[in-house]
C-alpha cells in the first residue's frame, strides 16, 4: 500500500501539468481578452498592456514561463486585483476556506452517518421515510435558499446568531452548517444504502445465527461494509467542500476561495484561474488518494498497488 501510496504522489506533478495545460489552451482560445474594458481602448495602448503582462506571446510560450515561476513556487501577479499576487490572495482565502471546509465537512459526517445506518437498520419505518425525506430536501434545495432560511429564522427571528462576518465562532456556524446540509443528505443515503446492501451479505447472516448481539453485529460486520460507499464519495466530496462555495461564501461574506473560484473566472484572470486549478486539483487528487488507502483497510478484498 505504501508504494501504491507513493507512486500515486509521483504522478502528481503530471497530473497538474496536463490539467493545467488544458486549462491554458481553454483560456486563450475563449474569446475576449483580461483587459477588455466597456469603453474601447486604443489598439497601440492595448498592445502596451499586453506586452506587460505577457498575454501577447503565444500561448504555450506564455505557459511555459508560467511553469518556471510555479516551479518556484510564484502563482505570478493577479491581472486584475492590482498590486496583489496569486499567493497573497490564494494565502489569504485557503486558510478560511479550509477551517469553513473542515467544520462543515465534520458536520456532514455527524449528521448524515448516523441518519443513514438508522434509516437503513430500521426500514420502511417511520424513521426511514423521515430521514430519506429531509434527505432529498436538502440535496434538492440549492445552498442559498438553505441559507436565506437559516438567516431568516435564527438570525432575525431568534437573534441568537450573526448574520455574517469572519473571525468568531459564532459567526462560522451559519455558513458552516449551509454548507454541509447538500453533502449531510448524500452522505445519508449513501449510508442507507450501503446497510441495505451488506445486511444480506452472508457474513452477516452467519452473526446473527450465532446469536451475537445486535449492537456487535453492527459495529464488528456490518459498518466496515456499509461505510464504503460513503467512503467513495469522500473523495471528491472533500475537495469540493473545503474549496468553498461561492454562494455560500457571499451570502455570509466569507473572504474564502469560493469568490476567486467564479471572479477569475469572470474577470478573465489568466493567472488567478491556474492557482485555484492547482489548489482544487491538488486536493481532489490527495483525497481521492486517502479514499483509495481507506478502502484498503476497510475491505480486505481490495488489494492496492497489485
Amino acid at each position: 500500500m505504501l508504494r501504491y501510496a507513493l507512486l500515486r504522489l509521483l504522478w502528481l506533478p503530471a497530473i497538474l501539468l496536463v490539467i493545467l495545460g488544458i486549462t491554458t489552451w481553454l483560456m486563450r482560445t475563449a474569446p475576449g481578452s483580461p483587459f477588455a474594458a466597456e469603453r474601447k481602448v486604443d489598439a497601440q495602448i492595448e498592445a502596451q498592456i499586453e506586452k506587460k503582462w505577457g498575454t501577447d506571446k503565444s500561448g504555450w510560450k506564455w505557459f511555459g514561463e508560467y511553469l518556471k515561476g510555479l516551479a518556484r513556487g510564484d502563482l505570478g501577479p493577479s491581472f486584475k486585483v492590482q498590486g496583489r499576487t496569486v499567493n497573497d490572495l490564494l494565502g489569504a482565502a485557503i486558510p478560511v476556506s479550509l477551517t469553513l471546509g473542515l467544520l462543515a465537512l465534520f458536520l456532514a459526517l455527524l449528521i448524515g452517518i448516523p441518519a443513514g445506518f438508522l434509516a437503513g437498520l430500521r426500514q420502511n419505518s417511520v424513521w426511514d421515510y423521515g430521514s430519506m425525506a429531509i434527505a432529498l430536501v436538502g440535496i434538492s434545495l440549492p445552498a442559498f435558499v438553505i441559507g436565506a432560511f437559516l438567516v431568516m429564522w435564527l438570525v432575525f427571528k431568534w437573534e441568537s446568531l450573526p448574520v455574517g462576518g469572519w473571525g468568531t465562532v459564532k459567526q462560522l456556524m451559519l455558513p458552516a452548517i449551509t454548507l454541509s446540509a447538500p453533502f449531510a443528505a448524500v452522505i445519508a443515503r449513501l449510508a442507507r444504502a450501503g446497510v441495505l446492501e451488506v445486511v444480506h451479505e452472508d457474513y452477516v447472516r452467519t452473526a446473527k445465527a450465532k446469536g451475537l448481539p445486535k449492537g456487535e453485529i453492527v459495529l464488528k460486520h456490518l459498518v466496515r461494509g456499509a461505510i464504503l460507499p460513503v467512503i467513495s464519495y469522500l473523495g471528491p466530496a472533500a475537495a469540493a467542500i473545503f474549496t468553498g462555495s461561492f454562494v455560500v461564501e457571499k451570502l455570509f461574506r466569507i473572504p474564502g476561495m469560493g469568490m476567486h473560484f467564479v471572479n477569475s473566472a469572470i474577470n478573465r484572470d489568466f493567472s488567478l484561474i491556474l492557482g485555484v486549478v492547482i489548489v482544487y486539483s491538488t486536493l481532489l487528487v490527495c483525497f481521492n488518494l486517502l479514499v483509495d488507502i481507506a478502502y484498503g483497510f476497510l475491505d480486505p478484498r481490495v488489494r492496492l498497488g497489485k
